[in-house]
């Protein structure tokens, strides 16, 4: 079981755009978007494990940027 941490999925998202070169202001927007989403998708959900999380960020993420969508899905299996 999961708790959801907006803050720090901000956090990482914010590291993750600056690495691949997304301007400040659409990585901002993309991630409020991201958690927005995300947010209303768990509304309801009692139990969420880490892969459901990982899953709906990821599946929203990609919808306003598929590099960071994949950067955040591959996230510590990148070498």
């Amino acid at each position: 079981m999961t708790t959801f941490n907006e803050n720090s999925l901000r956090k990482e998202l914010k590291i993750d755009a600056r690495a691949l070169g997304i301007p400040a202001g659409a990585a901002e927007s993309f991630i409020n978007e991201t958690i927005k989403s995300t947010l209303k998708t768990l509304k309801g959900k009692s139990i969420i494990t880490n892969n459901d999380l990982k899953r709906i960020v990821y599946k929203e993420l990609k919808k306003y940027h598929a590099d960071l969508a994949y950067v955040y899905k591959n996230r510590d299996k990148i070498i």
